[in-house]
């Protein structure tokens, strides 16, 4: 008990720091600069207003809900090409290279590069599939590859069927490595989606709204939506982390 006590006021302490920096530095620039910082309060007060509007809920909805399905599908494909190339030696040549290049180009280009065919409604999905598929790919080829070949060769030995060796060596071979593509992967794709938004203006996306709020000059409403995208991406990878914690302790 006194150990989480501990950690709470630690926190608290932390948080309270941080707004103490933040508030001493918008007096000192506020005093040379034409165009104001926010103060914490007035960040707070806008977030507030603007979760008091029903477009708010339905805007971060659709937000979500793109990146979500661009995150699933990342992970369907991730893992098909992942078993793909461990399997087929051409299928990892032929894919490697396009793959690395994803990993390294910068998100922007992308978006610039992919807004010339793709509409700005479907970017936000398109940008976090582009962003995971390559995390999903590397992560579960790792985890196949290093299957434990005496535990295959037993499964040989004996028998196994195809599905035995499934359940019972290959999946938990690869469940860690899936499991860490899974927790950090959403984080990418959810910035990713996001950004694809700021630059793309798709309707009714938070990334929309912080655009607009920046072109009318709202510093403070610029501040409060990206504290809802701050706040809804610990939140969820803290949830995702919950999960896979949960089913690495299940029976």
């Amino acid at each position: 008990m006194w150990d989480k006590l501990r950690r709470i006021l630690q926190s608290v302490a932390v948080a309270a720091f941080w707004l103490a920096v933040w508030t001493g530095g918008c007096y000192l620039a506020n005093r040379t600069l034409l165009l104001p910082l926010p103060y914490p309060w007035h960040v707070v007060q806008t977030l507030w207003r603007l979760m008091g509007q029903a477009t708010f809920w339905s805007v971060v909805g659709m937000s979500l809900l793109r990146v979500v399905m661009g995150f699933a599908l990342a992970l369907v494909v991730g893992v098909v090409l992942a078993m793909l190339t461990t399997r087929f030696a051409a299928v990892h040549a032929l894919f490697a290279p396009l793959l690395s290049v994803v990993r390294a180009a910068p998100v922007a280009s992308f978006i610039f590069v992919a807004f010339l065919w793709i509409r700005a409604e479907s970017m936000p999905t398109f940008i976090a599939f582009l962003m995971v598929v390559p995390l999903v790919w590397e992560n579960v080829r790792q985890g196949i590859l290093h299957t434990d070949p005496k535990l295959l060769e037993m499964a040989r030995v004996f028998r196994l069927s195809r599905r035995d060796r499934l359940r019972h060596i290959r999946l938990p071979a690869v469940r860690p490595f899936l499991q860490a593509a899974v927790s950090t992967g959403f984080g990418f794709a959810w910035k990713a989606g996001v950004a694809a938004e700021i630059l793309c203006w798709p309707a009714a996306s938070i990334g929309y709204h912080i655009a607009a709020a920046k072109n009318l000059v709202e510093t403070a409403e610029v501040f409060a939506w990206t504290a809802v995208v701050v706040a809804l991406s610990v939140v969820l990878e803290w949830l995702l982390r919950r999960l896979v914690n949960q089913r690495e302790v299940a029976p």
